[in-house]
């Protein structure tokens, strides 16, 4: 995609704080983030720049949230290096930066089987939900090498006391082991099912919850 013409950061921070909403920003403090642009607005923003990845790179650098977001819409995501990513990661404090980071630039690197690798095994669990998400992943489109059992051991083991981030992390990957292998699916219930982890979540009408023997069988069900 062809890059549009240069705009100054400052002219993308003095629009997105025009954009301010306190009510937005009430909401996302509640869920760690520290901005209040609405994101349908956001993306609006990014649709009109298009790819832009020099001024991603700067928008990233200004360290402030919305601009973050707005600079993973609209950067080149394969023209990072695994080190830059690296780091970028282990700097997204927020909690949807650090989810678009994983989900909208990570998994379209060639090096997302790397950091994969790396973030699992770390032991700041926020960069380690950071490999769980990518082991989702992974389990989703391409389980060759994996080990799955060895994945719910770990979870068993684990997934109870762990931070929330990590733990909704581990939540989901059980789940999709569950939702994918009919194999491992009555263990992977019965690990829901001793653990209780997100039991009680609140769940709004006509979403599935995140529970995940009740996650298992809806999204079985609807594959049927």
């Amino acid at each position: 995609m062809a890059e549009t013409a240069a705009v100054s950061v400052a002219d993308v921070l003095a629009e997105l704080a025009a954009l301010e909403d306190p009510r937005a920003r009430a909401v996302n403090e509640k869920h760690g983030d520290d901005h209040g642009v609405n994101l349908s607005k956001l993306r609006a923003i990014a649709k009109r720049l298009k790819t832009q990845q020099d001024l991603a790179v700067e928008l990233w650098r200004t360290g402030d949230t919305a601009a973050r977001l707005l600079a993973l819409l609209i950067c080149r995501p394969k023209a990072f290096t695994r080190d830059e990513l690296d780091a970028m990661l282990r700097e997204a404090h927020r909690p949807k930066v650090h989810d678009w980071l994983v989900n909208y630039v990570v998994k379209k690197s060639a090096h997302a089987e790397d950091l994969r690798r790396t973030w699992f095994a770390d032991p700041d669990p926020v960069v380690a939900s950071a490999g769980w998400a990518l082991t989702v992943d992974r389990v989703a489109k391409r389980q060759d090498g994996l080990d799955l059992p060895g994945l719910l051991d770990r979870i068993e083991r684990e997934m109870k006391d762990a931070p929330d981030r990590l733990q909704w992390a581990m939540n989901h990957c059980l789940a999709q082991i569950g939702i994918e292998h009919p194999d491992l699916r009555a263990r992977a219930i019965g690990i829901g099912e001793r653990l209780e982890v997100l039991k009680d979540y609140p769940t709004p009408p006509n979403c599935t919850s995140p529970f995940a023997p009740v996650w298992i069988a809806e999204m079985v069900r609807r594959q049927g």
